[in-house]
């Protein structure tokens, strides 16, 4: 069930960079993954400044799945990308759903856990779904260990009591994904604390976690662990600096004869 493409239940968003051996499964178990979805679904790739045939492969894809869109980020790094906040941004504003869900392209995240999370955020009456792998994962003890000074980190600067916030597989509501502040790099690390301190409800649930088996990771322990930390003061600084932007026009209630 695709239909209703203009306004569809669900928007999936992942951004790629060179993942040209992932991106055709990874849409293929979409679509299997949410045929029966009501109120149809649409799949967003973003190709971050790939260098091999990523964009080719998901273009020709495309011509035959009415649900699939390709965006391309421009301004790109010679050799490089925008990186995940970026690319999740233009996601983002450029989804249609009533819900949008984030994941990875190197299918490491499972599209076969999202029915199910969207039915929980509907069953629980809340706003966000965050994916939590910790029990799924067979980390070795340098990752763990950066895990845990991480998530503690986190709690001590943030308050933030996400057991896996790293994980990028999560279901929220639109408006929420309008509300991120995802044009600053890294940002994508701390959609569920932002959205607990915009007012949200975000609960957790238990998902799949799978080995990468084709194209190259792009972080690592070190290249997230102290970026990661100046992050979360970057973070700690935005929540006492955000105000309230609601508002109320009054001459909208005028009644002009």
């Amino acid at each position: 069930m695709h239909s209703n493409m203009s306004n569809p239940r669900l928007s999936v968003i992942s951004p790629a960079h060179d993942e040209q051996d992932n991106v055709l499964p990874l849409i293929e178990e979409i679509h299997d993954a949410l045929a029966d979805l009501e109120g149809g679904f649409e799949v967003i790739v973003i190709d971050d400044g790939s260098n091999d045939d990523t964009r080719n492969r998901l273009l020709a894809a495309a011509t035959s799945r009415p649900w699939l869109r390709i965006i391309a980020m421009t301004q790109t790094p010679a050799g490089r990308g925008n990186g995940q906040s970026a690319a999740f941004h233009a996601g983002i504003e450029s989804a249609r759903g009533e819900l949008i869900a984030l994941m990875d392209a190197d299918l490491q995240n499972d599209p076969a856990d999202l029915p199910a999370m969207v039915a929980l955020l509907d069953a629980q009456g809340a706003d966000f779904v965050q994916g939590d792998r910790s029990r799924n994962r067979r980390d070795n003890i340098v990752r763990k260990a950066s895990s845990f000074v991480g998530r503690f980190f986190r709690r001590m600067i943030l308050a933030d009591t996400i057991r896996d916030t790293g994980c990028s597989l999560r279901v929220m509501k639109a408006e929420i994904g309008r509300a991120l502040p995802l044009e600053f790099k890294g940002m994508h690390r701390f959609i569920p604390v932002t959205a607990r301190q915009l007012g949200y409800t975000v609960i957790e649930t238990s998902v799949n976690h799978r080995p990468r088996v084709a194209g190259d990771a792009k972080y690592g322990v070190w290249n997230r662990a102290i970026p990661g930390l100046i992050d979360c003061f970057a973070v700690r600084w935005m929540r006492s600096r955000r105000r309230p932007t609601t508002y109320h026009c009054h001459t909208d209630d005028i009644d002009h004869e």
